[in-house]
């Protein structure tokens, strides 16, 4: 029982040092300065769940071994969702709802990224995914956002799948800087690039 017990603890531990990778990440002043993601609750909400789904297919791709990892984390994604709900002053009748919320938002979103990032290099379903669910643009119109944050996404994902299941597990994660990819996508489109 004992050892079962400090596999959990140590299991628990990963997560909360992943999760705290995947929080500092999203939370890089790049996204809301250089690709205007607004800096409010909503927004670095959508910029930490880009950055879990990420760590998430991640994981997936490791397999039955990454199953137990993926579960801790998003346990972790909840339990902070609900610890932030409640700094915010949300009422505690109200609070799991939202966190059922924002747990089903990540799920939906990691469905939808999943398929855009199925649609290979090809521009549109990745980016109009993004428009929808991450920049939350429901009428369709497009996003200037949507295309850096886009090739952010592929360049995340190139690099922590070259990366090895310790390292990420250890919350060594090696994103890109943001920076760097929305002004080469800026140069692209003014055919400086």
């Amino acid at each position: 029982m004992l050892s079962w017990l400090r596999t959990r603890a140590a299991r628990r531990e990963m997560a909360a040092d992943l999760y705290g990778a995947v929080v500092a990440q999203a939370r890089a002043p790049a996204f809301y300065a250089t690709l205007d993601i607004p800096d409010t609750p909503e927004g670095r909400y959508e910029m930490v769940v880009l950055h879990l789904v990420l760590v998430l297919e991640r994981l997936r791709a490791d397999g039955e071994a990454g199953k137990a990892p993926s579960r801790e984390l998003i346990e972790t994604f909840v339990a902070d969702m609900d610890g932030s709900m409640r700094e915010m002053g949300i009422g505690d009748l109200t609070v799991p709802k939202k966190v059922k919320g924002a747990a089903a938002g990540l799920y939906g979103r990691a469905e939808a990224l999943r398929a855009g990032m199925a649609t290979g290099a090809a521009p549109g379903g990745l980016e109009a995914a993004i428009t929808r669910l991450t920049l939350g643009r429901e009428d369709g119109a497009a996003d200037a956002r949507a295309m850096p944050l886009a090739r952010y996404y592929r360049a995340s994902a190139a690099a922590l799948a070259g990366q090895s299941s310790a390292d990420v597990l250890a919350g060594r994660l090696a994103f890109p800087a943001v920076a760097p990819i929305a002004a080469a996508g800026a140069a692209d489109e003014t055919g400086g690039g």
